[in-house]
């Protein structure tokens, strides 16, 4: 698969319209930028190219075939993985955390081997027994994006990834990024301070 199409995306949030007749094109080793005022219906979009919120209409294009939302939902709800802006954490460690998302049935040195690699690739490998829930906000992104990669998912839809970080830490969020295109996943970014992410940026999108 080489491109999701979604077609023809409406909502209306109460009595107002967010969106009619969007489309949205979500392309293996691309990242499209998402961009709008606060309230624009960023993350409602983002909810519903993940299978987990309703569209009021919309279709969706897999190649040359065709569904709607409905029934394409659960496909959606497997290869696609919505990250808010403020990622939920379990209790326990990094480690913990990683180990959740692990595929059932791994042996012990399997599971050690993908967590350390996947650790190292977000910076995270001398706080793998850290308190997850005190990790500070870019250390918890980081965490969240590795936890995400672990479930081996098509696409990576990104709310406001670098909110409330310092310089370096989104320096090496945009790194993390980049090497996800590198990956071959479709990558969507919700953010309302486009110029930050130019550099990874394959399109665009303004709600």
């Amino acid at each position: 698969m080489k491109q999701l199409l979604f077609r023809n995306l409406s909502k209306h949030y109460g009595k107002r319209l967010l969106f009619t007749d969007l489309e949205v094109p979500l392309t293996t080793g691309q990242c499209l930028l998402l961009t709008g005022k606060n309230g624009a219906g960023k993350t409602t979009l983002m909810r519903i190219l993940a299978g987990l919120d309703k569209p009021d209409s919309g279709e969706i294009q897999v190649d040359q075939s065709r569904y709607t939302w409905r029934t394409y939902r659960p496909h959606l709800q497997r290869q696609i993985l919505y990250l808010h802006q403020q990622p939920y954490l379990f209790e326990g460690s990094v480690w913990d955390n990683l180990a959740f998302a692990l595929t059932r049935g791994l042996s012990r040195l399997e599971q050690t081997q993908q967590i350390e690699e996947v650790a190292a690739w977000a910076g995270l490998s001398a706080l793998l027994n850290n308190k997850a829930k005190q990790l500070s906000g870019g250390e918890a992104q980081r965490l969240a994006m590795a936890r995400a990669l672990l479930r081996k998912p098509s696409a990576l839809l990104l709310d406001e990834p670098t909110a409330n970080m310092d310089h370096s830490a989104r320096l090496l969020t945009l790194e993390m990024l980049e090497d996800l295109k590198h990956q071959g996943l479709m990558l969507m970014v919700a953010s309302h301070d486009p110029d930050w992410f130019q550099a990874v940026t394959n399109q665009q999108i303004k709600l």
